[in-house]
């Protein structure tokens, strides 16, 4: 799959409202961290805790511009948790956190400005 971050980039193609449905978009808690030095490009292994319905699962991000690993525990962020897992490196990556393009093309996480339930599905 292959993101586009450029900002100025054409609109994606129109989908309907079913096809919106089945991207599954949650929040939960980053509660774990490590360094990723073995990923092509600069990455943080995280783990994210969705609550009871969904589970802990492991994602990968290219995170490493904007943010600490130590300040991200704790932190909330949305990610789809329906898609297949992708091996990245010797990782296993379950879920695809979500994140915008900052001024230099570096992802700033996307999350709720206020604490929500862990497992929570965006509509």
């Amino acid at each position: 799959m292959h993101l586009v971050h450029d900002p100025a980039a054409a609109k994606a193609p129109e989908i309907s409202f079913d096809q919106f449905l089945a991207v599954d978009i949650r929040v939960g808690t980053i509660v774990a961290v490590e360094p990723f030095p073995e990923a092509r490009k600069p990455a943080l292994k995280l783990v994210i805790d969705f609550g009871a319905g969904i589970g802990t699962k492991k994602s990968s991000a290219q995170i490493t511009q904007n943010y600490e690993a130590s300040a991200l525990i704790g932190r909330q962020v949305a990610a789809v948790v329906n898609f297949p897992p992708r091996q990245i490196g010797k990782f296993m990556s379950e879920v695809l956190t979500l994140g915008f393009p900052d001024e230099q093309g570096n992802v700033v996480l996307f999350a709720p400005d206020k604490r929500v339930p862990n497992g929570g599905r965006l509509f």
